[in-house]
């Protein structure tokens, strides 16, 4: 299924976060990466980069559109653009 599809099907996106360390998304189109100190995720808002401590996902369900984060959220930043539209960075690029 192409993102833009499945942007139209998972609706809104909401965000709830609950004394910073208990985050839900509604909306979320794709995981890009994670650890436990950054998570980036593309939702049909755009691209939203989470940063924190001790951060890991508690449920995901892309088919709803559904992600919970469990940690310290320290950042909530968002891109402004789909990260599937942005530059591969200098890595992606030599690999072309």
């Amino acid at each position: 299924m192409v993102a833009e599809e499945r942007r139209t099907e998972t609706g809104d996106h909401q965000l709830s976060l609950k004394k910073r360390e208990e985050l839900r998304l509604t909306g979320v189109v794709n995981v890009e990466s994670f650890d436990d100190q950054e998570i980036i995720v593309d939702t049909t808002a755009g691209g939203l980069i989470i940063r924190g401590e001790d951060l890991h996902i508690g449920q995901l369900n892309l088919e709803a559109g559904n992600l919970a984060v469990h940690g310290f959220i320290a950042l909530l930043q968002y891109t402004g653009e789909s990260l599937g539209k942005r530059s591969k960075g200098f890595l992606g690029k030599m690999f072309k």
